[in-house]
This record gives C-alpha cells, sequence and structure tokens, in this order.
C-alpha cells in the first residue's frame, strides 16, 4: 500500500513530474475515487505562494482542468483535480506526427472554449502549450480536450511573483510583447493558441521569434505546406506580431475557426483514424478499479482452526480442522468368553448378572426385609461376570444370630414386668 497523504489521500504510483513537484495517480478515501495528485516538495515561500494560487483556481468547465480541492502533512502540500488518461497533445503528436486539419479544429476549438473560461474568470493563463493540454482516452471517438495546470496564472490585477523584465513561461510560446515585458494579457494566451494550431498540423515545435520577424518582415505569409487556406487565415490572425491586430476574444478566434472548417476539403477516403490511448497504464500490484484490495489472509498456524469457505444462504457452516495422519491400527484385542444371558431384577429394574447357583441354605432363619428404594441416582451396575468354576464356589451359609437388646434396657424392663405381675396376683387373691 502507498503513503497515506493528510489522512485521506492514498499515493498509488507517480504519472508525471514538474519543476515544482510530482503529480501522482492518488487514491480519494472520502470520494471513493482516483485522482491525480500534485505534490509540492518545495517549502520556500515563493513556490508555496504559486501553489496557493494555483489551487485558488476554481472554474467549472468540461474543457478545463483546474484544482479540486487540496490538504496539507507536515512540510508537504498537495492538490488534486481530475484523473485524465490520454496523455497529452505531445503524445499524440509523438504517437501519430502531423495531424488531419479537421482534426486539428476539433483540438483548437475545444482548447478555446474552456480558455473562453478561463478569461472569463479574470484570468491570464500564460503557459499555454501541447504538454498542459490534456486528452481524455477516447479512443477512436471525438477527442475531449482538457486546459491544466495553472502554476504561473494570474489574474488581471494581481502583483505580480517576478520582476518586470523576467519572463514566465515556455520558451517557444510566448508571444512577442511578453518578450518585451508587457502585463499578460487575453492575446498573450491566443497567440499562444496559434503556435499549438502549427505545431499540430506541422508535427514540429514552431518558432515563434523566426514567425514574428517573418510577419513583421512580409506581413502575412504564404499558407505553410499542408495547412489549408481557410485555416491558415485563422491562425495567422492569432499569430500576428502587434496584440491589437489579433482577435480580442477566444469566442471571436472560434466563430471564424467555425466557419473555416465549412471551407475544409472532406477526409480523404481511406484517411487512419486518429485513435487517442490510456497513457497512464494499468494499477500497481494491490490496487484495484475500486480502491486498494485487501491484505491476503495469513496461512493458518499448525493446529489451528480453519474456517470454511462462505457457503450460500440458508446453509451453515462448521469449521474445518486440519487433517491429523492416521494413527497406527491396534493390536487384535483377546477372545472373551460369552457371557450368560441378563437378568433383569424385579425390584429394581435393571439388568443384572444371573445368580450362581448355592448350596440350600437353612429356612427357619428369617430373611431380612427388603430394603426400601433409595432415592437418588440409579446405581452403577457391573457388567455380566462368567460363572465361577465349581471347585471355587463359596459355602453354605452359616445361620445368622441376631443380636438382642442390651443389659440397660432389658433389666428395668423386666423389673416392671415383675411388678406387674405381683399386682395381678394380688388383686386376684383379694
Amino acid at each position: 500500500m502507498g503513503e497515506v497523504f493528510a489522512g485521506r489521500y492514498e499515493l498509488v504510483d507517480p504519472i508525471g513530474r514538474g519543476g515544482a513537484g510530482a503529480v501522482w495517480r492518488a487514491w480519494d478515501q472520502r470520494r471513493r475515487r482516483y485522482v491525480a495528485a500534485k505534490v509540492l516538495r518545495q517549502s520556500d515561500a515563493h513556490a508555496l505562494l504559486r501553489f496557493v494560487r494555483e489551487q485558488a483556481m476554481r472554474i467549472d468547465h468540461p474543457h478545463v482542468l483546474a484544482p479540486a480541492s487540496w490538504a496539507a502533512d507536515d512540510d508537504q502540500v498537495l492538490f488534486t483535480m481530475d484523473l485524465v488518461h490520454g496523455g497529452s497533445l505531445s503524445h499524440l503528436i509523438g504517437d501519430y506526427g502531423p495531424l488531419p486539419p479537421r482534426y486539428v479544429c476539433v483540438l483548437i476549438d475545444q482548447l478555446l472554449s474552456g480558455l473562453h473560461a478561463v478569461h472569463a474568470e479574470g484570468i491570464i493563463h500564460r503557459d499555454i502549450k501541447p504538454a498542459n493540454i490534456l486528452l481524455e482516452a477516447t479512443g477512436t471517438g471525438t477527442p475531449h480536450v482538457r486546459l491544466s495546470d495553472f502554476g504561473i496564472a494570474m489574474r488581471k490585477g494581481e502583483p505580480r511573483l517576478t520582476e518586470a523584465d523576467f519572463v514566465v513561461g515556455t520558451p517557444g510560446y510566448f508571444a512577442p510583447e511578453q518578450m518585451l515585458g508587457a502585463e499578460p494579457d487575453v492575446p498573450a494566451d491566443l497567440y499562444a493558441v496559434g503556435l499549438v494550431a502549427l505545431y499540430l498540423l506541422s508535427g514540429q515545435k514552431p518558432d515563434s521569434r523566426a514567425i514574428a520577424e517573418r510577419f513583421l518582415a512580409d506581413g502575412v505569409p504564404p499558407a505553410p505546406v499542408g495547412v489549408p487556406e481557410p485555416l491558415w487565415q485563422v491562425i495567422a490572425a492569432l499569430l500576428q506580431p502587434d496584440p491589437r491586430a489579433r482577435f480580442r476574444t477566444a469566442t471571436g478566434a472560434r466563430k471564424a475557426l467555425a466557419g473555416a472548417v465549412e471551407l475544409l476539403p472532406e477526409p480523404a477516403p481511406g484517411e487512419e483514424p486518429v485513435e487517442i490511448f490510456d497513457q497512464i497504464g494499468p494499477l500497481p500490484a494491490g490496487f484495484g478499479a475500486d480502491g486498494p484490495l485487501p491484505a491476503a489472509p495469513a496461512p493458518p498456524a499448525a493446529g489451528e482452526q480453519v474456517p470454511a469457505p462462505a457457503a450460500g444462504p440458508g446453509t451453515v457452516s462448521a469449521p474445518v480442522r486440519p487433517q491429523a495422519p492416521p494413527a497406527p491400527p491396534a493390536p487384535p484385542a483377546p477372545p472373551r468368553q460369552a457371557a450368560e444371558p441378563a437378568y433383569v431384577s424385579p425390584t429394581t429394574g435393571y439388568p443384572l448378572a444371573a445368580p450362581a447357583e448355592h448350596p440350600p441354605t437353612r429356612t427357619d432363619v428369617p430373611n431380612p426385609a427388603p430394603a426400601a428404594p433409595a432415592q437418588g441416582p440409579a446405581p452403577q451396575v457391573p457388567a455380566p461376570q462368567p460363572p465361577l468354576p465349581a471347585a471355587t464356589a463359596p459355602a453354605a451359609h452359616a445361620p445368622v444370630r441376631r443380636p438382642g437388646p442390651p443389659a440397660s434396657v432389658v433389666i428395668p424392663v423386666l423389673v416392671l414386668a415383675a411388678i406387674c405381675f405381683a399386682v395381678g396376683i394380688y388383686a386376684l387373691a383379694g
């Protein structure tokens, strides 16, 4: 499992890197989905101020990829945005080279649509280039552009973070007025859009300085090879060195582009379709489409009960014990003598052993009265025993002599009886 940032974002794997930090694929534990997390690993005040500005950009538009949330953990901060799988325009040119003009018009129109939403918030992007224009992985369907990376964007009227003679942006996509230190404005972003369009049509990075010098020397030059004239007229209006000669808004450029598309020739039959692939790749081990996978259970210890697999509804499963090795066979038991049939006592109802035969006993000695059955648990009855041999049969019972009462009782009784007898004789004589 990856590092959990601020108790919410679990970093999965890195998917990009910039000057201020790295971009990670992360699992949002609260929203239960994957996001792109830009982690800032620099703690100087200048970088933090840029981070605060970027994460504050809240623009809800289908063609803008703005920060959605942010978090801080110790000396690191991050902000998150939607995870876009199709890579950037740089990846697309790397896969196909120059793109068909109609396809380029679709991409530029979506870029201008998103840029109009950014400008409507009073924000100048200042870093429009192919690497910052991302694509959804739509396959051979209609492409979907997302304008991203607002790291050096600024609102009109905000103080600049750099000196007046220091240019911020990507070399090769500067407007001429930016090179002269002018305040950032909408036409500068539109100039960069014209350079991106040339890049998509030619498959090569344009030379902004050479283009500006060509325009200043000869006016609007002829269309480059492979660029239809109607489309070139729109791009040339975006690339005017004088910002006052360019389109003033992104919406104006979109309208001109829509008119040019109607004049473009139809695609050639059998033209290869452009396919936008998934550039991020599969999830690493331990992660699935629904988030981190549960850890595999540890193997059971010796003698530990292993729960049975989950049964279907209405069934009850019992724990399964590990199979023990079979015990060795026991030796055969010696043969035993057959036991006589059991004798059932009429007083207790328990099976008893059959009585052994005894010699006749005297009948003049009264047998003791049978004792009442005791209350409580039934006695344990021994198993039947085989009859004893005749030589070891027990001897005849001797006469039983019952002991008389003690003398302390007999003498008083006899004295009382004698007195009663004497009284009776005296009564009869009188």
